[in-house]
């Protein structure tokens, strides 16, 4: 008895192997679809030959854990197909590695800049927690996810003109905190 239509899940359950060169060739098409759409920006043909065929692998494998008809095994091999080219992509993703020189060319700075930024990035998180929380909510709003200051008047319901005092008054204290005695 050959797999057809009507019978190849049930096949496929009973580990038949011409219900896998049924699926093989009526579902190929849309695995490499699906497997495309995710790993392409790879540009790793091998890689998606790879998924392709350990996605049908893990059909097999895993076919007594489906329970539905056809149309349902559509959907399923799809996000078998879905899922299992986003782990290939994360895999991928993980074993790039950068020389500092591609970093510096990435980012425009070096190594030891990257660090320096990092820490003024801390000492200005701790500095900005000495703010009343208002202040802070603002300074964190304005500068850190760049919101504009009629969104950050409409989200706290303060005057546009009150943001812009604050603003200036939390840079003057921060100041002061970093160079005491200092004038601005």
């Amino acid at each position: 008895m050959r797999s057809n239509e009507d019978n190849f899940i049930q096949r496929l359950q009973r580990k038949k192997e011409d219900a896998l060169e049924f699926i093989i060739d009526k579902y190929l098409p849309l695995i490499k679809g699906v497997t495309y759409k995710v790993l392409s920006p790879l540009d790793n043909d091998g890689m998606i030959e790879e998924c392709i065929n350990d996605i049908f692998l893990s059909v097999w494998n895993n076919s007594s854990k489906f329970d539905g008809d056809s149309t349902d095994f559509k959907k399923w091999i799809c996000a078998v197909a879905k899922f299992k080219a986003i782990d290939y992509y994360r895999r991928a993703s993980k074993k790039v590695e950068f020389t500092s020189t591609d970093v510096e060319r990435q980012h425009g700075m070096s190594a030891e800049d990257e660090l320096i930024m990092s820490e003024n990035k801390k000492e200005l998180i701790q500095l900005i927690n000495l703010l009343e929380p208002v202040d802070r909510n603002i300074f964190v709003m304005k500068f850190f996810l760049g919101l504009k200051t009629d969104d950050i008047s409409s989200k706290l319901g303060l005057t546009r003109a009150s943001i812009d005092n604050r603003i200036y008054r939390g840079k003057k204290k921060l100041y002061n905190k970093v160079n005491p005695g200092g004038q601005i």
